[in-house]
């Protein structure tokens, strides 16, 4: 796919010309990733950022005993560590391959060279920003008020909406990380969102079967949720 093709995806990116959307491809270099690879690291000065063209990606934070939290998962045409083009100009957290994919970099000094020619990227990386505050918002909420369950619960639902597949009453999904990864998400351990899973299953929520999970009654889910 041409990148322009991928670009007009993203929020960022939203609504600007096809002459401005070229532009912009044009100062895109695309860099393929592996499973495991690390992009950058927290505290890395900040040259540019990025957007995922395909594979996935996790941003977390290694703390100094070596444990791993899992801030967020980025998604194809998801843009991500654009705050570092303000305040310190350092990314704020680590980005590693969950599976190998590529990434458009955009360089830091050509993409700013576009937002002095055109006000509307500035305004599209206002928002941009503030989507992402909104969603780091959200989730400190959760991580500080919501149960393990409440927390397991909407982070089912969410998926089901962006990536489950819906027949006869029953919607079907895949986790999109491991489950060690998906407990640091949530703010809990392995045992815990083990028992989690089992607790749902055994009310007649859920099916679980390795990744694989099958939410049969979404009214339910949401009432665990707190929906």
């Amino acid at each position: 796919m041409e990148n322009s093709e991928i670009i007009k995806k993203a929020l960022l990116f939203s609504g600007l010309s096809d002459e401005h959307l070229a532009d912009v491809a044009q100062i895109a270099v695309r860099r393929p990733f592996a499973k495991g690879e690390t992009l950058f690291t927290e505290g890395e000065q900040a040259e540019g950022f990025y957007l995922l063209a395909r594979g996935a990606l996790k941003l977390c934070k290694i703390s100094p005993d070596g444990r791993e939290k899992v801030l967020h998962m980025v998604h194809p045409v998801e843009t991500f560590a654009e705050a570092a083009f303000f305040g310190d100009g350092r990314y704020p957290a680590e980005a590693r391959g969950v599976e190998k994919g590529e990434v458009l970099y955009f360089p830091r000094e050509s993409f700013m060279g576009l937002l002095e020619r055109n006000p509307r990227f500035s305004m599209n990386l206002i928002a941009s920003l503030s989507m992402l505050l909104r969603r780091f918002a959200h989730q400190i909420e959760e991580l500080s008020f919501a149960d393990a369950p409440s927390r397991l619960a909407s982070y089912l639902l969410e998926l089901g909406n962006r990536k489950g597949t819906t027949f006869q009453g029953k919607t079907y999904v895949e986790l999109d990380m491991r489950k060690g990864e998906l407990a640091s998400r949530l703010g809990t351990v392995s045992e815990t969102l083990s028992r989690t899973l089992k607790k749902l299953k055994d009310e007649g929520i859920i099916e679980v079967d390795g990744s694989k999970v099958v939410i049969l009654n979404v009214e339910r889910l949401r009432q665990v949720a707190g929906k």
